[in-house]
């Protein structure tokens, strides 16, 4: 069976920044909804019509994949307000009560720096600016459920950043 909109694709990954560096791997196949929400649109576009045991390259500038870096989304707060096992790299949904009240709510905010008194939170995507380099191996390929196209996505969006992860975990 061929990708075509509303099926379920099973693809492993490598992903890496335009300079060679691996920014993620993923050697065991993971499912993705095509057609609904959990690939980005250039990687579902570079995907259709292609069948188990192939292989896409794909080159994603910053437009295409995670956006270019907005410093409108860092936002200084107090770092009173935050638990005191904070650490760079974790993440926050939205930004904890008594913070900055112009600060988009339905946002994942990353710590980024910590200082005595006050924490820098990135609302940006961990590689929004970076043109990106992904080599994807397909595994298989199967008709979605009405279930499945239901629900828009298979929970496991690409490059979906898990809150609270440690800063060295994978962005899958």
């Amino acid at each position: 069976m061929k990708i075509s909109e509303q099926c379920v694709v099973s693809l492993s990954w490598t992903l890496k920044d335009t300079l060679g560096e691996l920014l993620d791997e993923s050697d065991e196949p993971v499912e993705f909804l095509v057609g609904g929400g959990d690939l980005l649109a250039k990687v579902e576009e570079g995907l259709l019509g292609h069948e188990p045991g192939d292989k896409v390259e794909l080159h994603l500038e910053p437009e295409h994949a995670f956006g270019d870096f907005d410093d409108q989304l860092l936002f200084l707060e107090p770092l009173s307000r935050f638990p005191a096992e904070l650490e760079i790299g974790m993440a926050f949904e939205g930004l904890p009560e008594g913070c900055n009240p112009e600060a988009p709510r339905d946002r994942l905010y990353f710590v980024s720096e910590i200082y005595p008194e006050h924490v820098v939170m990135d609302g940006n995507h961990p590689l929004a600016g970076i043109a990106l380099r992904l080599q994807l191996r397909i595994h298989a390929v199967r008709e979605a459920t009405e279930d499945e196209i239901g629900k828009g996505s298979l929970g496991t969006g690409f490059f979906n950043v898990q809150t609270g992860s440690p800063p060295d975990a994978t962005l899958h």
